[in-house]
C-alpha cells in the first residue's frame, strides 16, 4: 500500500500485549476479595470441650447473648457465628474479644490451659486481655464490651 491511501496498516507492534503477571496478581487479588471470605470460614477450626458456639441476638440494639452458666471459669465459649470469644478468666470476671486472628483472619478455635488458641498458625492469645502469648499473630485480639444481664452476658 501507498502512503497515499488512508487504509491503515497494523503492524505487529499495534496489537496489545499480553497482561503482565502483575497485572494478573492484582486483577485477580481484587476480585478474589470477596472470595477469601469462603477460605476463612475453613480456617476456623471446631474444638472439644463445648467452647464453640452459636451466639443468640438480643434487644433491639443488636448484640449477642450468652449464658453465664456457658462460660467456665479459667476458660470460655468461643461463638462462632458471632465471631466472639468470651472468656471468665477468675470466678464472676468476664471478658469478651474478638474471634478473628490478628495474624491471617481465622477464627479462633479453641481455649486451652488459659489460653485462646488460633487453629490455622498457632497463635495463643490470653483470656485475660486478649494479649499475644505465643505465635506469629502481630496483635491482641480486640476487645468487645461484656454487660451482665440477669444470667446472660450481652457483648457488644
Amino acid at each position: 500500500m501507498s502512503n497515499d491511501d488512508q487504509t491503515p496498516t497494523i503492524d505487529a507492534t499495534d496489537t496489545p500485549a499480553s497482561p503482565s503477571r502483575r497485572t494478573v496478581v492484582r486483577a485477580t487479588a481484587v476480585t478474589g476479595v470477596g472470595v477469601a471470605g469462603l477460605g476463612l470460614a475453613a480456617c476456623g477450626g471446631s474444638s472439644g470441650s463445648g467452647s464453640s458456639g452459636s451466639a443468640s441476638g438480643g434487644g433491639s440494639a443488636g448484640g449477642t447473648t450468652v449464658a453465664k452458666a456457658d462460660v467456665p471459669v479459667g476458660g470460655g465459649k468461643i461463638l462462632s457465628d458471632a465471631k466472639v470469644v468470651v472468656t471468665q478468666p477468675t470466678a464472676g470476671s468476664f471478658k469478651a474479644f474478638s474471634a478473628v486472628c490478628t495474624h491471617a483472619g481465622c477464627t479462633v478455635g479453641s481455649i486451652e490451659s488459659g489460653a485462646i488458641v488460633c487453629p490455622c498458625h498457632q497463635s495463643h492469645f490470653s483470656i485475660k486481655d486478649g494479649s499475644v502469648e505465643s505465635g506469629p499473630a502481630p496483635a491482641p485480639l480486640p476487645a468487645k464490651t461484656v454487660t451482665a444481664e440477669g444470667s446472660s452476658l450481652k457483648i457488644s
